[in-house]
């Protein structure tokens, strides 16, 4: 399985830039503009997720194979974040009882119906046809399309008045679809089913795009992209703001896919396997952490990242790899043991 350890490096930076907008969200962040758009980290942590999960079902259509099992697939997601996701929820009504069901609608309404829609998905966008290099543009059509149905949905629940739909999924699968894009482009580039164009130039100069992004940023933390606390944003504001992150995000990940030795020094090294592994934890604890944090964004912030590293640390190491690897072993058993079963056993 090819990997993109630049990916780690990323994954790592969207959990700090998420940590740090949640604690400005909390007190008076110093250019709380910049501090309250650095939730970008969110639309980052989907676009990886959509290039990742995406990924195995280009792969298996274009060397005609069979796409990733289904069972396995849920089942090896629910291992990755259901264990951490439980611990929150319960840190959450222990110390946090107001706070409990934000864990719960976080959850349920924006990551994991994307994790359960993925395999239709998947074999929607890669099968029926042969991949021609025809099939695949028509695919990276469809994709673009969903790109823009995140922004448009942000519009539309600002303006008939219904907040709480903007963290359903469709709010966020432009920001998977930019990831699926990506996935589908750098497959069929490897491959050949796409010639060259003039994005290879911008996979060779990552600083102009990452500056890009940056500026894009600077542009989402004005007030044309809406209000820097939980106050209701106007539909143009909304749509703006999502546009913006999409944008963004399409141009800090696209020079991962290519990545100079430098970049992969820097963003693949094992700092950055170690940060990606305990992102996710991070992001969840840091959320009970908050809850009941009180003082300065300076004080809040270091608490809330030291306290929330070394709970993601003790969750990973006592609990989410244990469960990994008994989830990985006991279905390494069951596959051996469908291999010498006698059904599985050639007639003699």
């Amino acid at each position: 399985m090819t990997r993109f350890p630049a990916l780690d490096g990323l994954r790592a930076i969207a959990a700090l830039l998420v940590v740090i907008a949640l604690v400005g969200l909390h007190t008076h962040a110093p250019l709380a503009g910049v501090v309250s758009r650095l939730d970008v980290g969110w639309a980052i942590f989907c676009a990886i997720s959509g290039f990742l999960l995406y990924r195995p079902h280009v792969v298996a259509w274009f060397s005609a194979t069979e796409p990733p099992l289904t069972l396995p697939y849920l089942r090896g997601r629910a291992l990755r974040i259901l264990p951490a996701l439980l611990i929150t929820v319960v840190l959450s009504v222990a110390f946090v009882p107001h706070s409990a069901t934000t864990y719960l609608r976080w959850a349920v309404l924006t990551p994991l119906p994307f994790y359960l829609l993925i395999p239709g998905l998947g074999r929607l966008l890669t099968g029926y046809e042969r991949p021609t290099r025809r099939s695949v543009r028509w695919r990276l059509l469809v994709l673009l399309a969903l790109t823009v149905l995140g922004p448009v949905w942000m519009a539309a629940v600002t303006a008939t008045d219904h907040p709480q739909a903007s963290l359903w999924l469709p709010g966020y699968l432009g920001w998977f679809a930019v990831g699926m894009g990506l996935a589908l482009w750098q497959v069929s580039r490897a491959t050949g089913r796409l010639g060259p164009s003039a994005l290879d130039a911008l996979t060779r100069v990552p600083g102009t795009l990452w500056g890009i992004a940056a500026a894009l940023l600077l542009i989402s933390a004005t007030p044309l992209a809406g209000p820097y606390d939980h106050s209701a944003p106007t539909p143009a504001q909304a749509l703006l703001k999502s546009l913006l992150y999409t944008a963004v995000v399409a141009c800090v990940l696209f020079p991962i896919l290519t990545p100079s030795a430098k970049t992969v020094r820097v963003l693949g090294g094992r700092p950055a396997q170690i940060g990606a592994r305990l992102s996710y934890g991070v992001v969840v604890y840091g959320f009970v952490i908050l809850g009941v944090m009180r003082g300065p964004f300076a004080v809040q912030l270091l608490v809330t990242l030291v306290g929330a590293v070394v709970l993601a640390a003790a969750s990973y190491r006592l609990i989410e790899r244990p469960v990994l690897r008994f989830g990985k072993n006991t279905a390494t058993a069951r596959t051996a043991s469908s291999a010498t079963s006698p059904s599985s056993s050639p007639a003699r």
